[in-house]
């Protein structure tokens, strides 16, 4: 290998590295410059790949799995939100001594108080806007959640 492959592998390590060190960022752009080599990195920091939504057709008369056993087709989620009004550190209970206000697979009614928000050193409470079966805890005690975010979701009964 000659001197101008191993300069050239050495570019090409260090802009993966680069590369790799950016993935957790929210760096957009990022530009390097050496004697007369310039790079310039730029990236959506806040696009997250996803894989696209499957597609299942059915047809009267047709079978509705895919011919496998034991398969089926996927449940339908029709859960419902229940968001946070304001930003602020969400608890799941009123004290760390203290049971949570709810629990997964627990009943919940319209009104009962599910969580807490605390913001500006003033805790609200988060009343729950639909009645039904808990499904899903979303936001983690102790952490930040932003107004918009999903606390948890409920299955109306």
């Amino acid at each position: 290998m000659n001197s101008e492959q191993n300069a050239s592998s050495a570019w090409l390590k260090r802009v993966e590295d680069l590369i790799n060190i950016l993935e957790g960022s929210s760096v957009g752009e990022l530009k390097l410059t050496e004697g007369e080599t310039e790079i310039t990195i730029r990236r959506s920091p806040h696009m997250v790949l996803t894989s696209a939504p499957m597609v299942i057709e059915t047809r009267p008369g047709l079978p509705t799995t895919n011919g496998m056993p034991g398969s089926q087709m996927p449940k339908v989620d029709t859960s419902m939100p229940i968001v946070a009004p304001l930003t602020g550190v969400y608890y799941s209970a009123a004290s760390p001594t203290t049971p949570p206000f709810v629990n997964i697979g627990e009943i919940i009614h319209v009104g009962q108080v599910v969580a807490l928000i605390e913001a500006m050193k003033v805790f609200n409470e988060i009343n729950a806007e639909v009645s039904g079966r808990v499904t899903s805890l979303v936001a983690v005690n102790g952490n930040v959640v932003q107004k918009g975010d999903v606390l948890m979701r409920v299955e109306p009964l």
